[in-house]
């Protein structure tokens, strides 16, 4: 046995050492080959498969094997490859097989066989020995052979399949890229007749010129406009339409824009229509190079209603000019385009010179305005008003003193309305008056009043000095007297009460009748100047609280601290009586339940609130005749305090007083 490499035969006589021979050993056949061929090199193997097995992994050149063995072993796909390519002719490869226990039968059935004729020993081989040849459809190798043929064959028809792939990747992708070209070519050829029909229904009339003057294209506005149809104005001079256009100014224009083509060139005309009437016209020239041609594109739009506005507007800016030249005052406006932007005067009336000597172009010049007339003094607050009203965009108001170009002082009063032209837009339309003689007249009235106060406080204070002195000599003189007489009555009545009973009715009625008058005299005294007083401002309000509910019933809540500051008799007695009166009040008006009385020191202020729950009442609806709320605020302004009243019908009232106290005590 050996490889298919395309031999017929081997002859032993001519094998030689490096052809070595695999058999198994011990057998006959080994020990045939060794006797009458001394030329091999035989390769002994346990076993006829091992014999095989080493001519597949190229060990050994051939293979010795009995046609038993091969009959069985040429079945197995390992040895697929290898063929019969010599017979030894050993006839004892024929045998039969034997049990091993029984060895004297292999002898035997030995014997027999080299007794048959050759005839019938190649006959019993070729029925029981000869191997049968493979159908080809029962070769292994020819499965594996067609397995790689059809694996070609699919490598194949899919290399194919990849190319028909990219080329149908290709020709999808040229006919898409032709879809899109086609597509793009619709979307301009839409886009061109959108274009053309927004070109011939705009709303402004569109001509193209030539540099001889003849127009070559009309869209429908323009027609419209003149009364023409769009073929009839083609191929006519321009002048036809716009006489002010003859060919000496036309080819002056064609030369200036055709120099600038990046610009337009715009003015006012006057157009014919067909009828010979004449329409105020916009023209605007642009120049147009299309291929070869070049053109003067004339836009015109109908100017008659925007000149008619203009006009009309021009006679009202006249009239406000008129009307603000003669407006005792400065009538100005102040325009902020965005909130970046600075604020600039864009209008002066001509009364500035009236008011203040300098013309309004000298005013709206950027580095002066109004504020460089301002007084050094009364900048700060004429920059923070104006300041403000700009950031909110809201109305602006200040009053104060402005100079005059011959330095003398005058007073103005600015009011000013803001209005937003748009988002950011804001403008502010006012008025500078001339206040001087009103404010002079103010300051006076109001140094009348502070002096006025001065003199209301100086007689309070003497009238409070008056009853304190009447109290005291009250107190004193008439106590004194009183003093005596009861002295006297009971000496009477020691004396002689006895001698006449009716005597000493008399002197009893005499008795309570001086009590009466020593009551009386301690109410008048303390009605002119309380003594609780001279204990301090806290003690004086629990009095006075203790006094209402006797007198009233109604309860009375007093809060004050232990320890308070010493207040000043003038600030002490105001308190109290401004106290006096808000008790009155209660009683008189208030109908209320109960009363709370608080007295505290805030910072370098002292409080008194006085509250009630009574019916309260609309402040802004208050008699001028209520004195009593007058006077009270009149005595609080004699102590440089403030005074704040809060009340809702039905709700009660709250009256709070607020005066400061002594630097020498704050400190």
């Amino acid at each position: 046995m050996g490889e298919r490499l395309g031999e017929v035969s081997v002859e032993l006589e001519r094998l030689g050492e490096r052809e070595p021979i695999a058999l198994r050993v011990p057998s006959a056949v080994a020990d045939y080959l060794r006797s009458n061929y001394f030329n091999l090199q035989l390769q002994p193997q346990p076993s006829a498969r091992q014999a095989l097995q080493a001519v597949v992994e190229q060990r050994a050149r051939y293979a010795v094997v009995d046609q038993a063995q091969l009959s069985r072993l040429s079945q197995e796909s390992d040895f697929s490859r290898l063929a019969i390519i010599a017979d030894v002719g050993l006839p004892q490869l024929l045998r039969f097989g034997t049990r091993r226990d029984w060895p004297e039968l292999a002898s035997i059935l030995d014997a027999g066989l080299r007794q048959l004729p050759a005839e019938q020993l190649e006959q019993l081989q070729q029925r029981w020995l000869t191997a049968k040849k493979p159908g080809l459809g029962e070769s292994p190798q020819f499965w594996r052979s067609l397995s790689i043929l059809i694996g070609l064959l699919l490598a194949v028809c899919l290399l194919l399949l990849g190319v028909l792939r990219r080329q149908r990747g290709r020709l999808e992708k040229r006919l898409l890229e032709a879809r899109q070209t086609l597509a793009q070519r619709e979307v301009a050829e839409e886009a061109l007749r959108l274009a053309q029909f927004s070109l011939d229904h705009s709303t402004v009339g569109i001509l193209w010129v030539n540099w001889d003057s003849r127009v070559r294209y009309a869209n429908q506005a323009v027609a419209e406009m003149l009364g023409y149809t769009p073929q009839a104005m083609v191929d006519q001079a321009l002048q036809e339409f716009e006489p002010t256009l003859g060919m000496d100014r036309w080819l002056n224009l064609w030369k200036r824009v055709r120099q600038h083509e990046e610009g337009a060139l715009s003015f006012e005309s006057s157009c014919r229509r067909a009828d010979g009437s004449a329409m105020p016209a916009d023209v605007s020239l642009g120049f147009l190079r299309f291929r070869e041609a070049e053109y003067l594109v004339v836009y015109l739009s109908d100017a008659t209603e925007r000149r008619r506005a203009r006009a009309a507007l021009e006679e009202s800016e006249a009239r406000l000019k008129g009307i603000a030249a003669n407006v005792p005052g400065l009538v100005f406006r102040l325009e902020r385009p965005h909130p970046q932007a600075p604020s600039d005067f864009a209008f002066i009336s001509e009364g500035s010179e009236q008011l203040v000597g300098y013309p309004p172009a000298a005013i709206m010049a950027h580095d002066f305005g109004i504020r460089s007339l301002v007084h050094p003094e009364d900048r700060a607050a004429y920059h923070r008003t104006q300041d403000a009203a700009i950031a909110a965009a809201s109305d602006w108001q200040w009053q104060g003193r402005i100079l005059t170009r011959d330095g003398r002082v005058r007073w103005a009063d600015i009011k000013a309305s803001a209005r937003q032209l748009s988002a950011e837009h804001v403008v502010w339309d006012g008025v500078v008056w001339d206040i001087s003689d009103n404010k002079a007249i103010e300051l006076e009235l109001a140094e009348s009043r502070a002096q006025l106060r001065e003199l209301s406080a100086h007689l309070e204070s003497v009238r409070e000095e008056e009853k304190a002195r009447i109290a005291r000599e009250v107190h004193d003189e008439l106590g004194q007297v009183l003093t005596v007489l009861k002295l006297e009555t009971s000496m009477c009545e020691l004396a002689y009460a006895g001698l006449d009973p009716g005597l000493q009715v008399r002197l009893d009625s005499m008795k309570k009748l001086i009590a009466n008058l020593f009551q009386l005299v301690r109410d008048v005294a303390t009605a002119l100047r309380p003594p609780i007083l001279d204990a301090g401002i806290a003690s004086a309000i629990e009095w006075q609280a203790r006094r209402f509910e006797t007198r009233s019933g109604i309860p009375c809540l007093v809060q004050v601290p232990e320890q308070l500051p010493q207040l000043s008799d003038a600030k002490a007695i105001g308190l109290f009586r401004v106290l006096q009166e808000a008790l009155t009040n209660v009683l008189r008006h208030a109908q209320a339940h109960t009363v709370e009385i608080a007295l505290e020191a805030q910072g370098g202020e002292l409080c008194l609130r006085v509250s009630d729950d009574g019916r309260g009442f609309d402040p802004q609806a208050q008699r001028a005749q209520s004195f009593g709320l007058v006077g009270m605020r009149e005595r609080v302004l004699m102590l440089g305090g403030r005074l704040a009243l809060a009340s809702v019908p039905g709700e009660g009232t709250t009256l709070v007083v607020r005066v400061a106290l002594d630097e020498e005590v704050v400190a």
